[in-house]
Formats: structure tokens, C-alpha cells, sequence
């Protein structure tokens, strides 16, 4: 179920903080969060956020693509494998 139009999209106050503090100062610094669930702003582009997995940190680099979508959609929690299926066919 998605957010409220009324309440607004969903930043984390500390990120969105570090963000504005990266943009006054015109630097380019990777930034670590925890915060999957916030919507990446037009004011991110062309930053990398490094977005915790559950074990690890991913890199993002944020395209204009990106906006509106949540930054925990561009760090997948699980390793994909392959089918088991595939397996089988390469053993015959």
C-alpha cells in the first residue's frame, strides 16, 4: 500500500540533511544509510548512497530515473543463484 498524498513522500530527516549539506558545499562523497524506505528527491542525483542490504553496503549512484522510487529498490537483499532446474539440465 503506498503513502498518503497528503502526508508527502518519505525522506529520512538525517539523510536529507547530509544531502543538502553535500550540495551547498559542492563535494561528491559516498553516504552511508540504513533507510530503505526513503523516496529519492531531484536534490540526490548524481550522489552515491551507499543503502545497507542487511549485511553489506550497496553503491547507488542516483540517475534522474531514480525519482519517486525508493532507494531499498536498487539494493537487493537476496543472492540470486540460479534455478535448480538449470542445474539439472547442464549435469545431462
Amino acid at each position: 500500500m503506498s503513502r498518503s498524498s497528503k502526508k508527502g513522500p518519505f525522506i529520512d530527516p538525517r539523510l536529507l540533511s547530509r544531502i543538502e549539506e553535500l550540495n551547498s558545499s559542492r563535494t561528491k562523497r559516498m553516504i552511508k544509510t540504513w533507510s530503505r524506505a526513503s523516496t529519492v528527491f531531484p536534490e540526490m542525483v548524481g550522489h552515491t548512497i551507499a543503502v545497507h542490504d542487511g549485511r553489506k553496503h550497496v553503491p547507488v549512484f542516483v540517475s534522474e530515473g531514480m525519482v519517486g522510487h525508493k532507494l531499498g529498490e536498487f539494493a537487493p537483499t537476496r543472492t540470486f543463484r540460479g534455478h535448480a532446474g538449470d542445474r539439472q539440465a547442464k549435469r545431462r
